[in-house]
């Protein structure tokens, strides 16, 4: 495995600039260093939105878009949901990913 450099900004503005692993999902990496307003309720199954980020423009592509079930999820978010939106417990790091930005969603 090897570190991956993601960066985070906190619907307060504060920038976090983190080292994850591939394989980790972007909700770890931001869950663990305290990054306000991912919950990461659910643990990362999928069965809640309070890992709710913006995908930046440049990275969405790479990122791709959120599959049926997250979709759903999302909806549940759907008063400060954006066309960028992902769930962080559903985007793995990869090597593709190294230098991935999101803005962290207002909670709801």
């Amino acid at each position: 495995m090897s570190a991956l450099t993601v960066t985070f900004t906190e619907d307060n503005g504060t920038v976090k600039e983190l080292s994850g692993e591939t394989g980790q999902s972007l909700m770890q990496v931001g869950r663990d260093a305290g990054v306000e307003g991912i919950l990461a309720d659910c643990a990362g199954s999928c069965a809640c939105a309070t890992c709710h980020v913006y995908v930046d423009d440049e990275w969405y592509a790479k990122v791709g878009a959120p599959d049926a079930v997250e979709a759903e999820m999302l909806d549940m978010v759907d008063d400060v949901r954006k066309p960028n939106s992902r769930l962080s417990c559903q985007i793995k790091l990869t090597e593709a990913l190294n230098g991935l930005k999101v803005t962290v969603a207002p909670l709801g």
